[in-house]
């Protein structure tokens, strides 16, 4: 992780930017939808996201196609940061990846330990995301509170926690697995690679095509769909220059910013939280499933990631950026149960077919995110004084 001088480079600034702009819009849809499904339009509302449309449900078609841009989007700031931002150098990397790590799995013990051998023990991965846009937006409303390395951190530490979220989709919530099909979706991302690394296609349209051939494979072959996104993403022609705007893994990336801002992760909220909140909501959060959620959320994502990271610096396998204090990574911590978009996506796919357990799972999910975000918030602003600027620098070329 760099020293007080830390640079920021432009991507970097307006990915963090879109992030916070986007995390205020979700606010807004989640209260808008909430209060639909529980007004006289309810019953209009709900019907409105579960009517058929091809086939598949409006909620469907975003859950799964929507979602696989959202995905793409991931992937392609993953490669950045993999490539040329704080995770392409190892000793920058080891901090947010250990703190990752802490954040997955203390939060996922916790939940395994409550619901062991019960129906509900699938949600295991529901506890273990960070949703990137709420925590960076909150983060961002702290302004010059907070030194830029911690933007950094937490900004790695989400996408990587991400990936985390997206290997255990892929590895956990299959269903209906079919060989030849993922065979398939491998084979055109295959073919994707030759295009990049052989015959050097800078066209973005032909792997865009290609990349929907593979989510129709994909999404055949009973692994969720949205992984096509990510492998997309790596199969896109990156140039480690910043800025450079014959890359076309950085022309995409600079146009995803604003459509899944403010159309794919709002429609999300939209389609996914419309939670009919009955006189027995206090009931549902009992369950041992929705306090494994809270408990992972709330206190694990913060222990996990500050033991983590303490445990790390305390035995030299990494260092605290000079600028950062633990009460920094403590606060880092609290954002990250910040939930919300992967958790949901989880419990989604954790509970199909189960209504009342994957609106309970919501429920636990919301009001974990909102307890993280404000606990965050609160702790940050308490202990971060407004002494470091924003670093608006952009030196990478």
């Amino acid at each position: 992780m760099p020293d007080i001088q830390t640079m920021l480079s432009r991507t970097f600034n307006n990915f963090f930017d879109s992030e916070k702009s986007s995390g205020i819009f979700l606010i807004f849809c989640t209260l808008l939808s909430l209060a639909l499904a529980n007004s006289s339009l309810g019953p209009d509302y709900l019907s409105f996201w579960h009517a058929p449309v091809a086939g598949l449900t409006r909620e469907h078609w975003v859950n799964d196609g929507l979602m696989a841009i959202f995905f793409l989007f991931v992937g392609l700031e993953l490669e950045r940061e993999l490539y040329s931002g704080e995770l392409s150098n190892l000793k920058n990397a080891l901090l947010p990846i250990v703190a990752a790590l802490g954040g997955i799995g203390v939060p996922a013990s916790i939940h395994f330990m409550l619901n062991s051998g019960t129906p509900t023990q699938a949600g295991t991965g529901i506890p273990m995301a960070t949703d990137i846009a709420f925590s960076l937006g909150v983060l961002a409303m702290l302004g010059s509170r907070v030194p830029a390395s911690l933007k950094i951190f937490l900004t790695a530490l989400a996408v990587i926690d991400d990936l985390g979220a997206i290997i255990v989709i892929a590895l956990f919530y299959t269903a209906q697995f079919s060989l030849a099909y993922l065979a398939s979706a491998l084979g055109v991302f295959v073919l994707l690679l030759v295009l990049n690394r052989v015959f050097k296609v800078m066209s973005v349209p032909f792997y865009l095509l290609g990349g929907a051939l593979m989510w129709f494979f994909m999404f055949k072959s009973g692994v969720h769909a949205t992984i096509s996104g990510v492998l997309l993403a790596f199969a896109l022609p990156f140039s480690a220059k910043a800025e450079d705007e014959e890359s076309p893994s950085h022309r995409l990336e600079n146009l995803l910013h604003k459509p899944v801002a403010f159309i794919v992760l709002p429609l999300f909220a939209l389609a996914n939280t419309g939670l009919i909140i009955g006189p027995e909501w206090q009931e549902s959060l009992s369950g041992t499933n929705s306090l494994g959620i809270i408990a992972g959320l709330v206190i694990g994502k913060p222990v996990g990631i500050t033991l983590a990271c303490f445990l790390a610096v305390a035995t030299n396998v990494c260092r605290l950026p000079s600028d950062l204090k633990w009460s920094h990574i403590f606060g880092a911590g609290l954002l990250g149960g910040i939930g919300f978009t992967m958790s949901i996506f989880i419990a989604n796919l954790a509970f199909s077919g189960k209504a009342d357990i994957v609106d309970a799972s919501k429920l636990a999910i919301l009001l974990s995110s909102l307890s993280s975000g404000i606990l965050g918030f609160l702790w940050l602003k308490l202990f971060s004084h407004e002494t470091q600027h924003d670093a608006r620098i952009y030196p990478r070329s």
